[in-house]
């Protein structure tokens, strides 16, 4: 049986009549743990139960919970258009806007989204060694970047496993900038300090800085690139998928990089934080509201669209880039020679193939979601869901989740059992929306 160990959540259950308190917990629960089927899932909950619920109750029990959340220097801006505020990774975050998740879902593929991110943690490593530091911690050939690009990387354990997926970046060859999930940023900074003070003791040419003093806003959809060139002087249109530049935008010196979490072609703008307002303000302005305020639920929905991973469901500490099916972002220089945290079991799974492997599903009946079963045709099973939820843009359900070995080609038949009862799927390849990177 093939089983993926995660923690659950539940609704904690009092005594006493609290309504607004239970709502409060499944908000907080889910949301911190990103289980079941994710955050549309969690849109959608929020959205029934405060239809149900006394909204003056729900406000003033959650009101110690907020007191106690981190917010983002656009949280009252959020707050002021319409932004429904939940609990994220310690973060007061927006999950949705006056639209809905599946409105503001197709509207970033159609025109364009402005998430903000800057729950999440960018930092900086410098120093002449900088890269031989980092290249014992990711399975990225860091080396191997040209300046002004970057990748995908694993931050791995002793055991090959996933401590976090990863965006870095080589801006010169003695300056590294990364960005690290919000959910992880505790665990990654104490697993990278313990190696830095290790390879320092050594002689090793290294320090970092960590950009709390920067906001980080993802610009996302086919109107990313011509609203933001009304707001920088540099030519955009060279400046390709996985770049990375320093320039000003909106008269202030920004980082930017050409990616995103949606498939889309899009931007994560690094911005000083004082400076974050009036750029989304910007950013709206410019595109004559086509561009829209879009929270973490359209965010979610978008990702498992465009078949990347969540940490947390569906890539974790006992999960290798290979079974994750990152095999790609392994350097073929570090294939080789190894040299990072786990080298030897993932090489070995490079060599040999792994025992499960992360698929895409279709699937029909209510939208599978994390810990679904997965089952053959017999009703044996096989594996289980991490994440799914019915895709706005498809108008169908989608689904991503892990298989024993031999049974991952796209086109296998399987029953995904959902409350109980199996309903019909079928394994598919990823992404289940065709991605838009601008490219050369």
């Amino acid at each position: 049986m093939v089983k993926r160990e995660r923690s659950r959540a539940g609704l904690a259950d009092d005594d006493g009549d609290s309504t607004g308190e239970k709502l409060r917990n499944h908000i907080y629960y889910i949301s911190k743990e990103m289980r079941g089927g994710g955050l549309w899932q969690l849109g959608q909950s929020i959205t029934r139960r405060l239809a149900q619920t006394d909204k003056k109750t729900v406000a003033r029990r959650c009101f110690a919970t907020e007191a106690d959340l981190k917010k983002t220097v656009l949280y009252d801006f959020h707050v002021a258009h319409g932004g429904k505020m939940v609990p994220f990774a310690g973060w007061s975050m927006p999950i949705q806007y006056k639209d809905s998740i599946m409105d503001s879902t197709v509207n970033c593929r159609e025109n364009g989204s402005l998430f903000d991110v800057s729950h999440m943690c960018g930092l900086s490593l410098k120093g002449k060694d900088c890269i031989k530091f980092l290249e014992k911690l990711v399975i990225a050939d860091v080396a191997g970047l040209a300046p002004g690009t970057g990748t995908l990387t694993v931050f791995t354990n002793e055991k090959g496993g996933a401590i976090d997926d990863s965006v870095i970046t080589k801006v010169t060859d003695d300056h590294i900038y990364l960005v690290v999930n919000a959910g992880c940023r505790d665990k990654d900074l104490a697993h990278i300090e313990e190696h830095m003070k290790a390879f320092k003791s050594k002689g090793g040419d290294v320090s970092w800085h960590i950009h709390d003093e920067r906001s980080l806003l993802a610009l996302q959809g086919p109107l990313s690139g011509p609203v933001l060139q009304y707001l920088t002087k540099d030519d955009l249109s060279k400046f390709y998928f996985g770049e990375f530049r320093m320039l000003d935008i909106n008269g202030v010196h920004c980082f930017l990089t050409r990616t995103g979490y949606t498939g889309e072609d899009g931007f994560e703008i690094s911005v000083p934080s004082e400076h974050a307002v009036d750029l989304a303000k910007a950013i709206l302005e410019k595109s004559e509201s086509k561009v829209r305020l879009t929270g973490l639920g359209a965010r979610d929905s978008l990702r498992l669209e465009a078949g990347l991973c969540l940490y947390g469901n569906d890539m974790e500490q006992h999960t290798t880039p290979i079974e994750a099916g990152l095999t790609w972002a392994v350097g073929k220089r570090r294939r080789a020679e190894g040299g990072f945290l786990g080298a030897e079991v993932i090489l070995k799974q490079i060599a040999d193939g792994p025992s499960i492997r992360r698929v895409g599903l279709f699937s029909s009946g209510p939208p599978a979601r994390s810990h679904s079963e997965i089952q053959n045709e017999k009703g044996d099973n096989i594996g289980e869901v991490t994440s799914g939820g019915f895709s706005p843009c498809l108008k169908k359900n989608i689904a991503m989740g892990y298989v024993k070995s031999g049974l991952h080609k796209a086109g296998t038949k399987v029953k995904i059992v959902v409350r109980g009862k199996s309903y019909d799927g079928a394994v598919t390849k990823m992404p289940f929306v065709p991605t838009k990177y601008y490219k050369p």
